[in-house]
């Protein structure tokens, strides 16, 4: 099921709201496939869904393919993931699999353009210095659907400066009290896509920004009673943990 896939949107993302979106990757970890891996994008391009993964930086400015600030969650290593090499993360196994952390450019090579793509910088702030300007170096050619989105301000403004071609969102979430930080950014740089927490729909930011005729995509929907609610205030869902189709 994809939602309001004949609706016809201004700007230049409204690709982002033709198919669902798989939350960092098709992953189903009972199955030993773990998010944010190759093995979760390879899934999500053999079933048809978008995807949307998470970007850290290695210690040798390489942009990896990486949910958290530290390694412990989902590998037996432990510390920052910024102190490794992209060497020595290539080489750490991702919940004991024969995954391993996967740089951008591995991604953007098995995916290939087959489906869209959507990168959410994870920022830490005072330390990203060089990390927009290493993502789109990586791109550079890239001829696929992509995008850039971040729920920290600092990278969004780097990517509307250094990466003006590239489709770039605001993830978000908050009540109506959150209206003027998000709408601030939002017209500073020209946002041309939403990502919002499904639990605080509907609010004055999504439902101001779609009357621009501009998408919004929700997080993370994980049942279809949320996928419901979605459709009736959002565009497309990012999902996990069933098949919305």
């Amino acid at each position: 099921m994809t939602q309001n896939h004949e609706k016809t949107f201004n700007g230049r993302a409204g690709w982002i709201a033709e198919r669902p979106i798989a939350h960092r990757g098709l992953h189903d970890k009972s199955r030993g496939i773990f998010e944010n891996t190759l093995g979760a994008a390879r899934q999500a391009v053999e079933h048809g869904f978008g995807i949307e993964v998470d970007l850290h930086v290695s210690s040798d400015a390489v942009p990896m393919v990486f949910h958290d600030d530290t390694l412990e969650r989902l590998t037996d290593q432990s510390g920052s993931i910024r102190e490794r090499s992209s060497e020595e993360l290539g080489r750490i196994s991702i919940g004991g699999t024969a995954d391993n952390v996967p740089t951008l450019r591995q991604l953007l090579d098995l995916v290939g353009g087959k489906v869209p793509l959507v990168l959410e910088m994870k920022g830490i702030k005072g330390k990203d210095a060089g990390f927009v300007a290493a993502i789109g170096k990586v791109l550079a050619g890239y001829h696929g659907p992509v995008a850039l989105m971040s729920f920290d301000h600092w990278l969004v403004e780097d990517a509307h400066h250094l990466l003006p071609d590239i489709p770039l969102g605001l993830t978000a979430e908050g009540d109506d009290s959150h209206f003027e930080e998000h709408e601030k950014i939002a017209r500073a740089c020209a946002i041309d896509f939403v990502s919002y927490g499904i639990s605080d729909l509907p609010c004055r930011f999504v439902r101001e920004f779609r009357e621009r005729g501009l998408p919004v995509i929700t997080w993370t929907i994980r049942n279809r009673d949320d996928m419901a609610k979605s459709a009736r205030y959002a565009d497309q869902i990012t999902f996990e943990g069933f098949d919305p189709k």
